[in-house]
């Protein structure tokens, strides 16, 4: 890739420094850990809020998109979604929000894990998809975020200090549960990437991929884990709508449509929570094609050719939403 020069986790570090600036008025934790780090609590022990969840999603994004909150769902009874845009999607979904990086710490009752996604992956490079997109980042500072209740324990920070090559103190951490008003944000802000992760298992040139914009709905928070997840899955998975420019052929184009959307997966068709419920939940055993946008819309830059696939679910949205 020629944009390697760009530095996802020097994207980000403005975008923290604001939130931390407005911690007391977005409602959020900012502390210390005994590592030395820096530990933002988005949505745990502190309630948080949705220009939180916006601001993490950027964060999430390294800088490279924007992220907006208005009334763009296209869904009559749940009018008002999460808006991202961004010009640089492989370097920005894929480089920095994805969640790649499985973290875990000790046995039993005292066991720590946690999917790692943020700029911070692209310091470590421990995923097989920093080879595949040519990227790696360089930085005595890094920003790891973490869909979680609680930050990994001291042992676990040092570790990925040290895989990232910065020191504790050059670390921040931020976390937010699912259940939570920004963890419900950042997560329904992955409707483009989740578009640019699929797009990549069918082995789409990623290189190709040069504008991305999606919307999804908003759904309430839940207190109840299993259901908050549902929710913001559904939200993607049946609410959600990309539109991709492309270069390359307009067959490519035409066949990336064809196959994104979430519709072409054979778990297609129920709640999230009562498809996880099925595979007794254990999420790994869900057909991983779910996790896509509902509706897809390829512009072919080269012929100027618009090939469209699926379509928002409006009846599905409304049992999962309640």
């Amino acid at each position: 890739m020629t944009t390697s020069h760009i530095s996802v986790n020097r994207g980000a570090a403005p975008l923290i420094d604001r939130l931390v600036e407005r911690a007391d008025a977005l409602r959020i934790g900012v502390a210390h850990g005994s590592a030395g780090e820096r530990l933002i609590d988005c949505g745990a022990r502190i309630e948080g809020s949705l220009e939180a969840g916006r601001l993490l999603s950027e964060i999430c994004l390294a800088g490279l998109g924007s992220v907006q909150i208005g009334a763009s769902s296209g869904l009559a009874r749940y009018p008002f979604g999460v808006e991202v845009r961004t010009s640089q999607p492989v370097l920005a979904c894929l480089a920095s929000q994805y969640a790649g990086w499985q973290l875990s710490h000790g046995e039993g009752s005292d066991a720590y894990f946690a999917m790692g996604s943020g700029p911070a992956r692209a310091l470590a490079g421990r995923e097989a998809i920093f080879e595949d997109i040519s990227y790696h980042d360089e930085g005595e500072a890094a920003a790891l975020v973490l869909e979680t209740g609680s930050p990994p324990p001291p042992a676990l920070i040092r570790r990925i200090g040290a895989e990232c090559g910065v020191e504790p103190g050059n670390l921040t951490v931020l976390y937010a549960p699912t259940q939570s008003l920004a963890g419900t944000v950042q997560i329904v802000a992955r409707v483009v990437e989740v578009a640019l992760h699929k797009a990549h298992e069918m082995g789409f040139e990623l290189t190709d991929i040069v504008e991305g914009i999606g919307t999804a709905p908003l759904p309430a928070p839940h207190p109840d884990f299993i259901t908050a997840m549902g929710r913001t899955n559904d939200a993607v998975i049946y609410g959600g709508r990309v539109l991709l420019h492309v270069r390359g052929s307009a067959a490519a184009a035409a066949e990336l449509a064809a196959n994104l959307p979430s519709s072409t997966c054979k778990d297609y068709g129920r709640p999230f929570a009562e498809i996880f419920r099925a595979y007794k939940g254990d999420f790994y055993q869900i057909d991983p094609t779910l996790f896509s946008p509902a509706e897809v819309c390829v512009v072919a830059l080269e012929t100027g050719a618009v090939f469209r696939g699926g379509g928002i679910d409006p009846t599905l949205i409304d049992a999962s939403f309640g």
